[in-house]
């Protein structure tokens, strides 16, 4: 139960943190293409941009509701790991601009691992429906027979 607690604040400190640069990159998409995707020089940088503040939204959503957490934790590495990559290939291994990718990465790759914890709504539909989907299987087995 206590460890479903740190699960909660380690979702919620991700997730709340991490939405708002989700937004800014919408706010001006034609900057941050121009800034961390052409460099790269990723195809489609404006596409990539939209999915790179998409996963950041929608990632932290999923990790505040708890609901999708592991799919939202897996969106949020993925952006995350390209991030570090970029600060690696422009600034080396410069600590400043590291630590903060490093942590979201880190607490994303925590949940995407471990799960959301017990205070989500994953755990809820897993306690709710999880004894019937196991009682749907045994039925299907048993119907061929």
């Amino acid at each position: 139960m206590i460890n479903s607690f740190g699960f909660l604040a380690l979702r919620l400190c991700v997730g709340v943190l991490l939405i708002h640069h989700g937004f800014e990159k919408l706010n001006d998409i034609e900057n941050f293409a121009n800034a961390f995707v052409r460099p790269l020089h990723l195809p489609f940088p404006i596409f990539l941009s939209y999915i790179a503040a998409f996963s950041e939204i929608a990632g932290s959503w999923a990790l505040i509701v708890g609901l999708g957490a592991r799919l939202g934790a897996l969106s949020i590495v993925g952006t995350m790991s390209i991030a570090i990559y970029h600060a690696i290939m422009t600034s080396g291994f410069n600590i400043y601009l590291l630590e903060l990718l490093g942590l979201y990465w880190g607490g994303a790759l925590c949940i995407l691992l471990c799960g959301p914890g017990m205070f989500s709504v994953d755990h809820l539909i897993r306690s709710t429906y999880g004894k019937t989907f196991t009682v749907l299987n045994e039925n299907f087995k048993h119907m061929g027979s």
